[in-house]
């Protein structure tokens, strides 16, 4: 489950993204918590700024993440897996690895250090207006998974249109990149 990430704007990718965006409206960078407004790639194709999280039924507390196996079939996503894809540049992302008691924290990366693009889903609420988004899960690479047994989406940017404009969202996802390198945070 991705449950943060990290904008690194010493990265000349994402400080042009964030330059583009922050035209427009004001998004974090660094540490990535839930319920942030962050650079997305819209569903048009075009940057702009998104919260992290779809509000749950009860208002208590925010979704974050979609498991990509059943995202179509749940209701809170079915919409937004038709309509509302969307991408996540992020420099890394964490997980944590459960030692007992103890939580490591580790950042997992793209092996080449570029930016990773985190599919997502995103819509717009109903009562603010705001443009919201979740990100896609999966089950982790084996390479990871004695970290977390789940992992985000990560697409390269040569499926990136096909991503946000095709008409086959699994069979996108299904050439997510497996691999990542991590380090202990």
């Amino acid at each position: 489950m991705c449950g943060r990430y990290y904008i690194e704007i010493d990265n000349i990718e994402l400080n042009s993204i964030i330059a583009e965006v922050e035209k427009k409206a004001t998004v974090k960078t660094g540490e990535i918590y839930p319920t942030n407004t962050v650079p997305v790639l819209s569903p048009n194709g075009t940057m702009t700024a998104m919260r992290w999280g779809f509000p749950r039924y009860d208002n208590k507390g925010e979704v974050i993440n979609a498991r990509s196996e059943t995202a179509a079939e749940k209701n809170m996503f079915r919409y937004p897996m038709m309509e509302g894809r969307c991408l996540i540049p992020a420099s890394w992302y964490f997980e944590w690895e459960k030692r007992g008691s103890k939580k490591i924290k580790y950042a997992l990366a793209a092996p080449d250090n570029r930016p990773v693009w985190l599919a997502g889903l995103s819509r717009r609420d109903a009562k603010t207006g705001d443009s919201l988004f979740v990100i896609l899960t999966r089950p982790a690479w084996s390479g990871i998974s004695f970290i977390h047994d789940r992992m985000p989406v990560i697409l390269p940017k040569e499926i990136h249109d096909e991503w946000l404009f095709g008409h086959d969202p699994k069979g996108t996802m299904n050439r997510a990149s497996d691999e990542v390198r991590y380090r202990l945070e």
